[in-house]
């Protein structure tokens, strides 16, 4: 059987997609039900800023209907505060909270600041914590980052590159584990509009990704004006895959 390509958002729980992407008099409590309908996979994005309660975990792993999966974002505490640092016990934490998703549980992802450089002793002292029994992915905001030697590094550990948009940086379409893990942003605003053109390029990547016994999720995280849900229902027609 060949990998899947999920396609899906960053986060489901914009108020301004009401009325473009869930009909305008739907109550919020039901989004995520029309949200499963239409797609496959989510990325939890508010995980960032708040690592949420073990018993929210369970609602989100019981609500899932059979199949659906969701990304995890890692806490910014792990990221933006402990820069990787001694991070033992909220890594714990984390992966806890995240186990309580059940089969519903895909990758982590721990997205790095643009402010942090290159550390390739904190890089492997981090990624040597990590435990096995779940997949992986770093995203990097630093261009110092982008180095064969952190690649080899996160192909030691069987972490992915996550492969991202983010001006100004060119991440490179660098393959460090067994499935790929794409964001696009948009813009630095998270806007922004995605051409069918530039989708279709994206399509066939996904696709020869697939191929090569790849699984590939990939996330729309330019949530302004609702364009995440057109550009992901976009690529999913490109793609062949019926909503």
């Amino acid at each position: 059987m060949a990998e899947q390509i999920r396609i899906g958002t960053s986060g489901w729980v914009y108020p301004h997609w009401r009325g473009v992407f869930y009909p305008a008099d739907l109550p919020q409590k039901q989004w995520f039900v029309h949200y499963a309908r239409v797609f496959d996979t989510v990325e939890i994005n508010s995980t960032f800023y708040h690592l949420q309660a073990a018993s929210v975990f369970e609602h989100w792993g019981q609500q899932a209907p059979a199949g659906f999966l969701y990304a995890v974002k890692a806490s910014r505490y792990i990221t933006h505060i402990k820069y990787l640092k001694e991070c033992k016990d909220p890594l714990e934490t984390l992966l806890n909270r995240a186990s309580l998703l059940g089969q519903a549980l895909g990758p982590i992802l721990f997205q790095l600041p643009p402010g942090f450089s290159i550390d390739l002793s904190r890089l492997e002292s981090f990624l040597a914590l990590l435990p096995e029994g779940f997949s992986y992915a770093m995203e990097f905001r630093n261009p110092t980052w982008l180095t064969d030697e952190v690649f080899a590094l996160l192909e030691r550990y069987g972490v992915v590159l996550c492969i991202h948009d983010m001006p100004p940086l060119h991440v490179p379409l660098r393959i460090t584990a067994n499935f790929v893990y794409l964001r696009f942003h948009g813009d630095v605003n998270h806007a922004g509009d995605y051409p069918p053109e530039t989708l279709a390029v994206w399509a066939e990547r996904m696709q020869a990704w697939q191929r090569q016994g790849l699984a590939v999720y990939a996330y729309f995280n330019n949530d302004a004006g609702g364009m995440a849900v057109r550009n992901a229902l976009t690529l999913k027609q490109l793609l062949g895959q019926a909503s």
